[in-house]
Order: C-alpha cells, then sequence, then structure tokens
C-alpha cells in the first residue's frame, strides 16, 4: 500500500495545484450538538446553490451521516486501509448531488489514523479533490493529536455550540487549544438548538468576545439555528431536514447561513499563488513532520 503511495506522490508532484477546493472543519467541544446534522444540511445547501461538494465523515467509528441520509454505506473510511482500496471506491452518491464518505460505526476493532494511514489517505485524496468546489470534514467531538493535525490544515473551521453553558465553555476550550497551535486559522460560530435568535445572537456575541479578550483570536459569527422539532422527525424519517422541511424554520435559517457564507467567501477569495494547499499543509504535518 505504500509503494502505492509513493507512487503516487511521485506522479502528483509536478500536478497543477491552483485549483483547490475550499476545506472547512466543523467541530464542537462536545458530541450531541447537532455537528453532523449541520455538516449535511449545508453541504445540500451549497449543493444546491451549484457547488461540487465532498463530505468527509472523520468521526471514524462513531459516524452516523450515512443514516441522517437513510443510505447504506457499503464501505467506510476504514476499509481503505484495510481492504487496500482507492478513493473513489469508498466515496459514495448522496443525498442532492452531494458525494460522500462514511466514517463507519460499531467497527469491530479500534481505528487510530496514524500517520502511515494518513500518509496514503493524503496520496488518494489528490486524486479527487481538485473535482470539487468544497470539502467538509465533519469531525469527531473533542481533540485529539490527530484531529488537530488535520484541523491545522483547513481552509478554515466552523466551531457548533448550543446555548447551554457547558457547551458554549467547550466550544471556547476547543478554539483556545485549536489557537496553541495557529492562531491565524478563520474561525466561524454557529448556535444550534437556540430559543429564539436573539439569544443565540447574544450567546455567539459572548462567546466571540470571550476570545477576543483571553485568547486575542477574531472569530466571525455565521449565524444562529433555532431549536425546532422538525430535526427530530426528519431524523426519525432518515431525511435531511433541508428536503423533509423544505420551508420550516431551521431550514431557513439554514439557507440564510449558507448564503452568508457564500457572500463572505466571494468578499474574501483567496489570491491562489498566496495559498497553501490543504494537500500540501496535510503532507508538512503528517509526512514531512514525521
Amino acid at each position: 500500500m505504500m509503494d502505492q503511495a509513493e507512487a503516487l506522490r511521485k506522479k502528483l508532484a509536478s500536478m497543477n495545484d491552483d485549483n483547490h477546493p475550499k476545506t472547512i472543519a466543523v467541530i464542537s467541544g462536545k458530541g450531541g450538538v447537532g455537528k453532523s446534522n449541520l455538516s449535511l444540511n449545508f453541504s445540500i445547501a451549497l449543493s444546491n446553490y451549484g457547488k461540487k461538494v465532498l463530505l468527509f465523515d472523520m468521526d471514524i467509528g462513531m459516524g452516523n451521516i450515512d443514516i441522517l441520509m437513510g443510505i447504506t454505506a457499503h464501505h467506510t473510511i476504514a476499509d481503505l486501509f484495510e481492504d487496500n482500496l482507492t478513493i473513489n471506491d469508498i466515496i459514495i452518491k448522496g443525498t442532492e448531488g452531494i458525494d460522500y464518505i462514511a466514517g463507519g460505526n460499531g467497527l469491530p476493532n479500534l481505528f487510530k489514523l496514524d500517520d502511515k494511514k494518513t500518509e496514503y489517505l493524503i496520496d488518494q485524496l489528490q486524486l479527487v479533490l481538485n473535482e470539487y468546489d468544497f470539502v467538509l470534514f465533519d469531525m469527531g467531538a473533542g481533540m485529539t493529536e490527530e484531529n488537530v493535525k488535520f484541523l491545522m490544515a483547513m481552509d478554515e473551521i466552523f466551531v457548533i455550540t448550543t446555548p447551554e453553558p457547558t457547551s458554549i465553555t467547550d466550544a471556547y476550550s476547543a478554539i483556545k487549544y485549536i489557537c496553541l497551535f495557529d492562531q491565524s486559522i478563520p474561525m466561524y460560530l454557529v448556535v444550534n438548538r437556540a430559543e429564539n435568535e436573539s439569544d443565540g445572537l447574544q450567546t455567539l456575541k459572548r462567546l466571540r468576545q470571550a476570545v477576543l479578550q483571553f485568547l486575542v483570536k477574531e472569530v466571525k459569527i455565521l449565524g444562529v439555528l433555532l431549536d425546532d422539532r422538525t430535526v427530530q422527525r426528519a431524523v426519525s424519517h432518515q431525511k435531511p431536514f433541508l428536503l423533509y422541511a423544505p420551508k420550516a424554520g431551521i431550514s431557513k435559517n439554514l439557507l440564510e447561513i449558507c448564503n452568508k457564507y457564500l457572500e463572505k467567501n466571494n468578499e474574501q477569495k483567496l489570491i491562489r499563488n498566496q495559498h497553501i494547499s490543504f494537500i500540501s499543509k496535510l503532507q508538512r504535518f503528517f509526512v514531512r513532520g514525521r
């Protein structure tokens, strides 16, 4: 497998890296805040705006995005390494035109994404990333060494919280931990399950102010998702809420967030020659840094 990786690196070393996608990690300080649901529905919204999207479930062994879509994932990220598959073997055609890589759940063996596996993953990703406009990584809850390396390579990070004090504290802790390694990565804040928009915005403003005051880090407010029973009903029907109830309040919130993000993205286009690609950064942290 690693011989293949070495051959691929040599073959792809001279490829034009200008047309790289925007990479976004979606994180939370703890589980149960709706991170995966946001990742999925945001990906669908991007696709509906004409963007080519790859959604990567990095909650390996605990992944649930395929369940939220109501599809069966015949291959997961673990199979890429254990069965020596290619990246195209594990990409699934998901809902509304998005492509998807499953994280798997209930894996029989403890799975660790070590440096050798990541090296192979990097080489495989090089084969497909330039086909997409956006690649979203739904990260597992918490901060592991492997997660942080991936986060350092991202173009942007979405931090998801709820109005609960423990959730806000955990989100702040996650931001603080990331800032220990890199203060410059752009971060966006989203609050989920807010009682109303005013309360949700106040939650985000307090979190943003704390990050600015104590971490000297500017973070951007992306938006508020209101508490909506539509989400539970959509999950029960194994259908993304954006498709299950497109006129529901939560769906309108999500589309507003996506539209706001795309407007910011258009305003802040990265200059190609000054942008270090996701792949190059992953190689720096996982391959060359060993």
